[in-house]
């Protein structure tokens, strides 16, 4: 009689197959850094970012279960799911501090856009790979009709930092799909052109009265605020003065852990957030802020390693957007809470408070180890 006799061992490996150890060190080590400096900046909720780090590694080892190409076969579901809560969320949605963002379904409410973060690359890569061997302008004019749709129905909100990234996850699936550098040129020239004359004509664009074309009111005062914090030091301006203060504060090492004064005497808003960045800078300095820059820098390199070995085209532009994703974040978010960037909500990847955006940023770990898991022999 042959006796089957349960092996831990065996078990254990079966758990651990679809994991990837250098992502899974470096988000646990994002993880860890991020519970330590929870202590400091809110101790209150270190147990509640304790139950979201746990779902957010169960939601890594599900993703990295999955065969790449199941995860594709979800790219168009995805996609229209999420345009049509949008489309909701501008009919039906709660509006709360001035924006429609949260929809209610049940006995919970949603923000739909978040969604888009994962299923737009998603959709664009699926696309893409239907289309291999034929791209040309009018493929690439599609995908960003594609990617315009839910744009748009987001910025409506509005919802000025969700937009950004996930203009940045649709255009990085675009550009790695072949998009010529002689397109993007001369939206970049108008870009720095742009930005030229806000810094040079920004003491008379920023006067009262003066409207920007296509911008609401308090988003042209953030841009303004970001030009000159002292113009309104109480108001818009207090988030960018308070954490540049706790940043340059903390110098090479930093003031030590639980010792920072702008965090513990609550100058830096939002400091279990999207300020977090500033709380690790006066607590453990510049040395502090290189080690959290080597973590997400060995993250970016592992991601771009497995979008080189990725068996499909969908697969190598799907891992190359979901890494980029990651640099859009913690660019973008220390880039405001540095005072480089205007303040739009961005939370720093894998360190700021919140289950969604841990969530979905965990979301993209799990798909980079699928195809990891799938990659060319």
């Amino acid at each position: 009689m042959d006796e089957r006799r349960f092996d831990p061992r065996l078990m254990v490996k079966r758990l651990l197959a679809p994991i990837d150890p250098p992502l899974f060190f470096i988000q646990m080590g994002l993880l860890g850094f991020a519970l330590v400096m929870m202590m400091s900046a809110s101790p209150e909720r270190v147990d509640s970012q304790l139950v979201n780090s746990g779902v957010a590694i169960l939601v890594t080892w599900v993703a990295a279960r999955m065969p790449s190409q199941r995860l594709l076969a979800l790219a168009v579901p995805l996609y229209l799911l999420g345009v049509a809560l949008l489309v909701g969320v501008a009919l039906f949605g709660e509006v709360s501090k001035g924006a429609r963002r949260w929809l209610h379904v049940g006995v919970t409410r949603i923000q739909p856009s978040e969604l888009l973060k994962i299923a737009m690359p998603l959709m664009l890569a699926w696309y893409f790979q239907q289309r291999e061997g034929m791209i040309r302008l009018r493929e690439f004019l599609v995908a960003g009709m594609l990617l315009a749709v839910p744009l748009g129905l987001i910025a409506a909100q509005p919802d000025l930092g969700t937009a950004v990234l996930v203009a940045a996850a649709g255009f990085y699936v675009i550009f790695f799909a072949g998009l010529s550098w002689k397109l993007i040129l001369p939206f970049a020239l108008v870009g720095v052109a742009g930005l030229a004359a806000i810094v040079a004509y920004g003491d008379q664009w920023c006067q009262p009265g003066v409207d920007w074309y296509g911008l609401r009111e308090y988003q042209k005062h953030r841009v303004c605020t970001l030009l000159d914090p002292t113009s309104d030091p109480l108001g818009k301006g207090f988030h960018i003065i308070q954490s540049t203060i706790a940043i340059g504060s903390g110098g090479i090492f930093g003031k030590g852990w639980l010792s920072g004064t702008q965090t513990h005497l609550a100058f830096i808003p939002e400091r279990h957030t999207d300020f977090i960045f500033a709380v690790l800078g006066e607590e453990f300095g510049l040395a502090g802020a290189i080690v959290l820059l080597c973590l997400y820098l060995a993250l970016i390199v592992r991601g771009f390693a497995i979008a080189a070995r990725a068996p499909t085209l969908a697969t190598r532009l799907l891992a190359g957007a979901v890494t980029m994703i990651f640099f859009t974040y913690a660019f973008v978010n220390m880039g405001m809470v540095s005072g480089i960037l205007p303040v739009v909500g961005v939370p720093l990847p894998f360190m700021s408070y919140g289950g969604t955006a841990l969530v979905t940023l965990s979301l993209g770990i799990g798909i980079l180890m699928s195809i990891q898991r799938h990659r060319a022999p």
